[in-house]
């Protein structure tokens, strides 16, 4: 007996086993979809700064307690940041996934350390050195294993994609060849590019952007303003723009505006002498009609400038979802989208019950994968006209 469409049709209404999904690597996020990945978590503006930075420092405390270099730093906090972007923060402390954002830059930059050893640095950095500790102790067993396991989480997260963007070596180049202040400006744009990492910026922006921002912003601090930069001169040869430059001098300043005690650079210049620099910038960006953020999108709405009535749902949505809402999973717990990017999470949740993810970095071969892939999924329907005699009632 042959099998029908009926026989083999699964639930997610594919034919046959499932076609399995592809997560493209995304080295760069921009604003639109960060903010739409924080509301799919659901954590508000205010805790997730705290957890943002709380995380960098702790980051940051961990990296100069072992002697580790800026380059696994930096890698480090992107990971960080990412696996935030994809879990829920009741699902672990910062602390861990701080940890385990450091165990996997200490592999990915090739300054292995154990998780033991990161543990030890940890928990010796709260005691005092009387109470220290060797990485030896049965106490680090257990949470060895747990750093170990995020581990995977956090490249599932980031996508396996190991490239990292140092800004700091184009920065000091950059600080030469305008012939700056090593000591002074030179020194305050490197300190710059560490506390840049404690924003959203290192996954928005290229290498050029982030450089040449904390390059600028070093020389108004000091009153050595280059005027090149501030031209937008060369930014061609860079491949960046004066409003990518803008958005990430805008970000630190809203860094050193609001959280300015956390930070390096922020606590040896008054709070008066950024806002005046950000009111300057607000003018130029103003002038100029620069976006606050750019490589945005502005979304359709469905409903022509009309809201739904109470009680009622826009049906046509729920196929396209165009806001995080409509992302939702239905336990209640946020999965950033319902495609592959949710199901790179910490657990399977419901709604991906079956389907398998593949990470890929090639973005051609993922399109001419899919292209071929679907021909093999298509609904190809004929239809039939057959005569049929009756046959005559007897009398």
């Amino acid at each position: 007996m042959a099998f029908t469409q009926s026989d083999i049709t699964v639930e997610n209404g594919h034919v046959g086993p499932h076609p399995s999904y592809i997560q493209l690597a995304k080295p760069y996020m921009f604003e639109q979809k960060l903010q739409e990945c924080m509301a799919a978590t659901g954590v508000t503006e205010a805790k997730e700064d705290n957890i943002r930075l709380q995380g960098v420092s702790w980051i940051d405390s961990l990296r100069k307690a072992l002697h580790l270099p800026v380059r696994t730093f930096n890698t480090a906090c992107v990971y960080y940041h990412r696996f935030r972007l994809v879990h829920v923060d009741t699902e672990y402390g910062f602390m861990d996934a701080a940890t385990a954002a450091l165990f996997t830059a200490c592999k990915i930059e090739d300054t292995l350390k154990k998780s033991r050893e990161i543990l030890c640095a940890a928990y010796n950095q709260k005691v005092t050195s009387a109470e220290h500790v060797s990485q030896d102790d049965p106490m680090f067993d257990n949470p060895s294993k747990a750093i170990v396991g995020l581990e995977r989480l956090m490249l599932e997260a980031s996508g396996f994609d190991y490239r990292s963007r140092y800004p700091q070596k184009l920065l000091l180049k950059l600080s030469k060849y305008y012939h700056l202040d090593r000591d002074t400006v030179g020194k305050t744009a490197y300190n710059m590019s560490l506390d840049l990492y404690r924003t959203f910026a290192p996954l928005k922006q290229t290498t050029s952007t982030m450089a040449i921002a904390c390059v600028e912003l070093a020389g108004r601090l000091h009153e050595r303003n280059v005027q090149e930069l501030e031209a937008g001169k060369g930014f061609k040869e860079w491949r960046t723009s004066r409003a990518e430059v803008m958005e990430t001098l805008l970000d630190l300043l809203d860094l050193y505006t609001h959280h300015r005690t956390l930070t390096t650079v922020g606590q040896e210049y008054p709070i008066e002498t950024f806002i005046a620099i950000r009111i300057t910038l607000n003018q130029e960006a103003s002038t100029n009609e620069y976006p606050r953020y750019t490589n945005s999108v502005k979304k359709r709405s469905f409903t022509n400038g009309t809201k739904p009535a109470n009680g009622t749902k826009d049906t046509r949505s729920a196929k396209s979802p165009l806001s995080p809402q409509d992302t939702l999973v239905s336990d209640g717990k946020s999965s950033v989208t319902l495609s592959p990017e949710a199901a790179a999470g910490a657990k399977v949740r419901a709604g991906l019950k079956e389907g398998t993810v593949r990470f890929m970095l090639d973005p051609e071969r993922a399109r001419d994968e899919k292209k071929i892939v679907a021909e093999y999924f298509k609904v190809e329907e004929e239809e039939y006209e057959v005569e049929v005699e009756r046959e005559k009632r007897r009398g």
